[in-house]
């Protein structure tokens, strides 16, 4: 393994670490409703659970409002039921074969819990991104323990990993206050 591989098998981790904290920035509820809100939500489709939007149409009504609009007759109750008693703390009302799902306003308390929530997200995101640099670093270290790099080469890998560790937790600060601004927003 050179040099060029390890950093871009950092280089493509991290990214795919930092893709994953965007998907978990996702979940975290804002004031403001998003189809994507219900993408963890599952719901039982003839024994096999299978994500709402795979069964139903899920729109916006309006800013504090998603229609989950069901492709069979008889999967409303079922929908109904599964994002009652997911975690998300939403109560649907059904109205003919059309649920329309309400965002409840955030209290002020349950804002700063949110973004206590997505500080810790950030923070584990930051640990994986520096558990890849010593990965990378201690593969560096084995390169030029084996005398298959020099030690220039080392010190200049190494600040190259260091680079890319400071750019990605940097991007990682970046997504954690804007999700921030985003839940304080009234």
């Amino acid at each position: 393994m050179s040099i060029a591989d390890i950093k871009k098998t950092l280089e493509q981790k991290t990214a795919k670490s930092i893709e994953s904290f965007k998907g978990e920035l996702q979940k975290v509820r804002t004031g403001r409703a998003h189809p994507g809100l219900l993408d963890q939500v599952h719901v039982d489709y003839y024994g096999s659970m299978v994500p709402i939007s795979q069964v139903a149409n899920v729109t916006l009504l309006d800013a504090r409002t998603i229609s989950v609009q069901p492709w069979e007759k008889g999967m409303g109750a079922k929908i109904e039921k599964a994002i009652r008693e997911s975690d998300l703390g939403l109560n649907p009302a059904a109205q003919g074969d059309l649920l329309r799902v309400p965002m409840p306003a955030l209290t002020e308390e349950r804002r700063k819990d949110l973004t206590k929530v997505v500080r810790g997200e950030g923070e584990d995101c930051k640990v994986a991104v520096r558990n890849l640099r010593r990965d990378a670093n201690e593969q560096i270290k084995r390169l030029f323990k084996d005398k298959q790099i020099g030690e220039d080469d080392e010190k200049r890998a190494q600040e190259d990993v260091q680079k890319l560790t400071d750019r990605s937790i940097a991007e990682i600060d970046r997504l954690v206050q804007a999700k921030e601004a985003e839940i304080l927003a009234v």
